[in-house]
């Protein structure tokens, strides 16, 4: 019997932080800015970090080094790149046998930009990450007290198994849900997230799902309070994070912690809060947790290297959070 098993992506990472870059202002992209390199140019690279990624096996690592036991569920092709995942992933002692490998596509890989402040750009290819078979589940042999699931390749066949699987047999549920869940739009995955004990997402996924302004906390809260009979995060990156049980809101700012790079961080957040929520049914000792874990692994380079071990929080203070009623 587990105590929680991730099903979710897993991809190969390359940290690269390239000297000479820039970070400019402009109107040609999203975000306003861009990370530029000169055209034709020869860059040197400063840093260099090779890691496991996806969100899948970030939230197992924290939950395994939680003290959880934990199992993973993720594809990944028959090449060295997947095989370096399972073997990180077994060396802190997560069960990796239900794992599905194909041998026609790369395992996903990222090459993940860092410029000087912190901030990253990212490529990613899907490579095996897209073709996560719920026919290759065995559901039937899983035992397990929690189910957690990121980001699944956007197949909403295997979304819809898993939540019936799981109320079907007891289990409770968590979700971190991906672009490619989030995407199927809120009238198919109502139905869904009704049965999740914990549901979280960042400030922009979910003022999109609701279409409600983001800046608008209270509405974002009571839309999915609305939807969401358990616990309802609200992750707002440097800024903090808001907690809702459909009773109390919780909100907690962030410590000052130096800020290498913040790949994981969302991950290890929402991990951070399951494995404390789990362990003490406690929501506010659940976000001061959570937040450490998260602000310990932008310290660092990759999602993984900054998680903390059960029983250390290394040199995090305890953030304060405030608890107001719902109005």
């Amino acid at each position: 019997m587990f105590d929680i098993i991730s099903i979710g992506s897993a991809t190969r990472d390359v940290f690269i932080k390239p000297e000479g870059s820039k970070s400019l202002d402009t109107k040609d992209f999203t975000t306003g800015q861009a990370l530029c390199l000169g055209l034709g140019s020869k860059n040197k690279i400063s840093k260099l970090v090779f890691a496991s990624g996806g969100g899948g096996t970030n939230a197992a690592a924290t939950f395994a080094k939680q003290g959880l036991k934990t199992a993973c569920i993720g594809t990944i092709g028959e090449d060295l790149n997947g095989q370096d995942i399972l073997n990180e992933l077994n060396s802190i002692g997560i069960e990796t046998g239900y794992f599905q490998k194909h041998g026609d596509d790369h395992t996903a890989y990222s090459t993940i930009l860092v410029s000087e402040s912190g901030e990253r750009t990212i490529l990613s290819y899907k490579g095996e990450g897209q073709h996560l078979d719920v026919n290759q589940i065995p559901f039937d042999k899983l035992e397990t007290k929690w189910l957690f699931l990121d980001s699944l390749g956007g197949h909403y066949d295997l979304l819809e198994k898993a939540v019936s699987w799981a109320v079907e047999n007891n289990i409770k549920l968590a979700t971190n849900p991906g672009g490619g869940e989030l995407a199927h739009g809120l009238e198919k995955l109502k139905p869904l997230l009704k049965h999740f004990s914990i549901v979280s997402m960042n400030q922009e996924e979910a003022a999109g799902l609701t279409g409600v302004d983001y800046k608008n906390e209270e509405e974002v809260f009571k839309f999915m309070d609305g939807i969401v009979d358990g616990i309802f995060i609200m992750t707002k990156g440097p800024i903090g994070s808001v907690v809702s049980d459909g009773k109390n809101i919780y909100r907690a700012g962030v410590p000052e912690s130096p800020i290498v790079e913040r790949t994981g961080a969302g991950d290890a957040f929402s991990a951070g809060f399951i494995s404390e929520y789990v362990r003490s049914g406690d929501i506010i000792k659940a976000v001061q947790f959570a937040t450490a874990n998260a602000s310990s692994v932008v310290a660092q380079y990759g999602s993984k290297a900054g998680i903390l071990k059960k029983g250390d929080w290394g040199p995090w203070p305890v953030v304060k959070v405030e608890q107001t009623q719902l109005g």
